[in-house]
């Protein structure tokens, strides 16, 4: 949740790149401590699961783990007042963006806010980092421009991806998102790849779009054309998560959501005009709480029974297990509204390409802390972008080591588990 839910954003047409070489893609990256002297473990402060060698391979490379995880005072005590206190006090960085709206197979839209002027500045090798916003949100949230921002400086390129109806994205057809289609996110990545074929693709999500990035990772599972992902703030279990929304204060943000939903759909309610079939218009256009909206529109929209069964059928902790390239998830032990009970702690460990760091405060998308706090970026963004550039550099050592390679794909292939 965020305050900036619609920022005015102007559409644009580009030319694309032409074809080149695709950079060979590493699944996983290994960098021994050997060379690292200074390496230490983790501040007790933080739960860390790692799968496999994780823990000795990836771990050196976050610097910032070392240290303990301290909550701004007073701000980062509770976990409402520091969920509320991101949500509207936190800075928004100044970036141009340009916008793509990309018409998908099924006649909808959604846009793409490119940094404007990075196709002139950054070869075409810079690596590709997408950027999916949690429920209502987009380009305009502080929390995505912080990461943006940061990415670009260290020579990144950055698109962030605004779902159906978000961020004044289009709508062209009677159908939003939800937490189980994943039909956009392919589309949006196979754009992206054809666009920049030489470049490595990441992608960061958070809350909801941490759900639908970690599912989409699961479903492409060995054939997934991503280099590396982070998951910030995700609910994982939707059923666990739904039941937590309807108690006690967690019931302000229920109500901020829908009617944040509400306010989208009532935009584009001409297109749902006579729509007939199960669908509750009314219901979903004056719903107090997500779980009314989602019985009224997205439950019906993509096919679910109940909303029940639409929640328990999109839950990303079922597809941990599934995940075959780098993964890194963030949660705060404290958010009121991805408990920290439904993360798949045990299919994490068991899976050797995942990681996960669990800071003790945090609230929702907040993590006051860090050099920064309190109004600048979140703790996790260092974190983050050390994991990125930990997994970039290792894919960069990976095609130099092909480059006398006659089988260049050949090469890619064998590549699953790189030693320096």
């Amino acid at each position: 949740m965020a305050r900036a839910f619609f920022r005015h954003l102007q559409p644009i047409t580009y030319t694309p790149s032409p074809n080149r070489t695709k950079t060979p893609k590493i699944s996983a990256v290994h960098i021994s401590t050997d060379a690292m002297p200074g390496h230490r473990e983790p501040h007790s402060s933080l739960e860390v699961i790692a799968g496999g060698g994780a823990r000795e391979t990836i771990l050196p490379a976050l610097k910032t783990l070392g240290h303990p995880y301290t909550p701004f005072p007073l701000i980062g005590w509770n976990r409402h007042v520091e969920t509320i206190f991101a949500a509207f006090f936190r800075s928004l960085p100044d970036v141009r963006l340009r916008r793509e709206c990309l018409r998908v197979k099924d006649n909808g839209a959604v846009a793409l806010d490119w940094v404007s002027g990075d196709d002139r500045r950054l070869p075409p090798e810079s690596p590709v980092l997408i950027l999916l916003p949690g429920l209502t949100g987009g380009s305009g949230d502080t929390y995505v421009r912080h990461m943006l921002i940061r990415a670009r400086s260290k020579g990144w390129r950055v698109v962030v991806f605004n779902s159906r109806a978000c961020g004044n994205s289009p709508v062209t057809t009677p159908q939003f998102y939800s937490a189980s289609f994943l039909g956009d996110m392919r589309e949006v990545v196979g754009h992206v790849g054809t666009r920049y074929p030489k470049a490595n693709l990441y992608a960061v999500g958070w809350s909801l779009g941490a759900n639908i990035l970690v599912r989409y990772l699961g479903q492409e599972s060995h054939t997934c054309p991503l280099s590396g992902a982070v998951s910030l703030c995700n609910p994982f279990n939707l059923v666990i998560a739904d039941e937590d929304f309807h108690k006690g204060f967690n019931n302000v943000y229920d109500k901020a959501l829908a009617r944040a939903l509400c306010k989208i759909f009532k935009k584009h309610a001409l297109l749902f005009e006579e729509i007939g079939g199960e669908y509750n218009i009314p219901l979903a256009a004056n719903a107090k709480s997500v779980r009314e909206f989602d019985e009224g529109l997205t439950r019906v929209s993509f096919g679910f029974k109940s909303v029940d069964d639409y929640y328990s059928n999109s839950c990303s902790s079922d597809s941990i297990k599934h995940v075959r390239i780098p993964l890194l998830c963030i949660q705060a032990a404290n958010d009121p509204i991805a408990p920290s009970r439904g993360i798949p702690r045990e299919d994490i460990k068991e899976n050797p390409n995942c990681l996960l760091i669990v800071t003790p405060k945090g609230g929702h998308l907040g993590w006051v802390a860090g050099v920064e706090a309190p109004r600048g970026a979140p703790w996790t963004d260092p974190v983050v972008m050390d994991y990125l550039e930990h997994l970039e550099r290792g894919a960069s050592k990976g095609l130099a080591s092909c480059s006398n390679s006659v089988d260049v794909q050949q090469c890619s292939e064998g590549l699953h588990s790189l030693e320096v």
